[in-house]
């Protein structure tokens, strides 16, 4: 390659390098942005035997995709606070020697999650950011099944599931689009885990620990203000 060839590719490399760079950042220290995503929830979930130590009667959680809102304020132009809000729809399900009974329960999950993100290159086109931070997870709506209630021989059953305080952790990338809009995509890890008591006919049944804890996989578009 002779030199104006090499001088060329150079000159290629850094414009591509300089069409990453801008001159704005894309939000300041008092600043808000404001993202939506579409988000799958997807429990690394485990839990005790139901049924004693041994029985290999466990349940799980099944994944859910649903809507998100999160909102951010910049406490400087690479450092902001992050507030995120959704809410999920689980089916529980019995597995190992529980596995016939299929779908054994359901519940609403409400857990609204405080990061404190690092936002790295806040001038650039292309923004990679990570968080850490609190999650609050609050169950509701709870419910069992029919399945569940033959299965241990009962005229009426139902379930409770404990408030659930835990660790989260994020990282994401923002890209811009045109005049403060972009797209972003979002992987978070919240540690979720709960006690879940069954009652029969009026009686506790059963009390296991439930370990949820889903790794959460959203993309969407976000607007600074």
């Amino acid at each position: 390659m002779n030199f104006y060839a090499k001088a060329g590719v150079r000159l290629a490399l850094i414009g591509i390098l300089l069409s990453f760079v801008s001159t704005n950042v894309l939000a300041d220290a008092g600043d808000w942005i404001v993202r939506g995503r579409i988000i799958n929830v997807s429990p690394n979930d485990s839990s005790d035997d139901a049924l004693g130590a041994g029985s290999n009667t466990p349940v799980g959680v099944d994944a859910a995709t649903t809507l998100e809102v999160d909102f951010t304020y910049m406490l400087k132009s690479n450092l902001g606070l992050e507030l995120i809000l959704a809410t999920t729809k689980h089916d529980i399900t019995g597995e190992g020697n529980l596995s016939a009974l299929g779908k054994i329960a359901e519940t609403g999950v409400l857990p609204p999650t405080l990061t404190l993100q690092y936002h790295f290159s806040p001038g650039a086109n292309i923004r990679l950011y990570a968080g850490a931070g609190l999650n609050y997870t609050l169950f509701y709506d709870e419910s069992t099944t029919d399945s569940l209630t033959g299965g241990l021989g009962a005229a009426t059953t139902s379930l409770d599931l404990d408030t659930s305080f835990g660790l989260a952790a994020q990282a994401g990338v923002d890209v811009d689009i045109s005049g403060g809009w972009f797209f972003n995509a979002d992987i978070k890890y919240i540690q979720i885990e709960t006690e879940a008591t069954v009652t029969a006919d009026g009686a506790t049944a059963s009390t296991i620990n439930v370990d949820i804890n889903p790794w959460v996989f959203g993309i969407g578009v976000g607007k600074s203000f």
